[in-house]
């Protein structure tokens, strides 16, 4: 039988620690590591201390994710993120399709309410339906895909203000009013604000369109930006106090679930917002 040479022999091991159980076993380390770099730069001592590695071999290994765009080192602060994580995100972005997305889990949410589900988003300071999944009741809800309506009046449109400062408030609340909403004193409007700014849920309560009301929730994306929203809409008589709040839970479990396909994840509110303004 002919010997393999010692190249053949390196060459072999090689291969069998890529595809065998070795293999496997570094790259769940290197997407460990990358998990433990996502709060921002860490050291090569605490990195190894997160990771249960030795110096060597956490340096050997973050310096793999570094040839490959996966991390950055700056001398200073230690390893983070690198620009090949800003260019895969931007390309997964980019195809997903959020009607698409969405329309599962808003059909599900249509069949289980029995009530109309709307998928919107913000366009130029109103709420463009994107999507409308009709309920079972007899309740003619007079929305449809393409329409744009108020922020400030409908469930859905203040689910899209929800991370915005209340200081902007007022003059969404007057454009949309002096443009035909139905009457309401600001103070009432802007103290139910807060109070769904606090439970991320917002409600209609009559103030779109008569006998009509609904349950919204915001979906977020990866960047815990809002960038969407559902809502739950029926006639008064089926959305009473007690049936808004208790839709409250299945709502914003839907809204997370689109949210979660569109790359956010739980933990993640307010913590990049803040990030955010750190950098400005």
């Amino acid at each position: 039988m002919k010997q393999k040479s010692s190249n053949e022999k390196l060459d072999s091991t090689a291969s069998e620690e890529r595809s065998g159980p070795q293999g496997s076993q570094t790259l769940l380390r290197g997407l460990d590591m990358l998990d433990q770099v996502i709060d921002g730069p860490v050291a090569l001592a605490e990195l190894s201390g997160r990771m249960g590695l030795t110096r060597s071999t956490t340096h050997r290994l973050a310096n793999a994710l570094i040839d490959r765009g996966f991390l950055t080192f700056q001398p200073r602060e230690g390893y983070q993120l690198g620009p090949k994580l800003l260019y895969l995100g931007f390309l997964a972005q980019a195809q997903v399709d959020l009607v698409h997305t969405a329309r599962g889990h808003i059909e599900e949410l249509a069949a289980s309410s029995e009530d109309t589900v709307h998928l919107g988003r913000l366009d130029h300071e109103r709420a463009l339906y994107l999507d409308k999944i009709p309920g079972r009741r007899r309740v003619e809800i007079s929305s449809r895909v393409g329409d744009r309506h108020p922020l400030t009046s409908t469930g859905l449109g203040k689910a899209l203000l929800l991370d915005t400062p209340a200081g902007q408030w007022r003059r969404l609340f007057d454009t949309d009013h002096a443009e035909g909403g139905m009457p309401m004193d600001y103070g009432v409007w802007a103290d139910r604000m807060k109070g769904y700014v606090e439970s991320g849920c917002a409600f209609d309560l009559e103030e779109n369109e008569d006998q009509i009301r609904c349950v919204a929730a915001p979906i977020r994306d990866a960047s815990d930006r809002i960038v969407a929203a559902i809502s739950v809409s029926s006639a008064a008589q089926y959305m009473d106090d007690g049936r808004m709040q208790a839709l409250r839970a299945d709502v914003l479990a839907t809204a997370r679930a689109i949210s979660v396909d569109l790359g956010w994840q739980e933990g993640t509110s307010g913590v990049v917002r803040a990030q955010g303004r750190r950098q400005k």
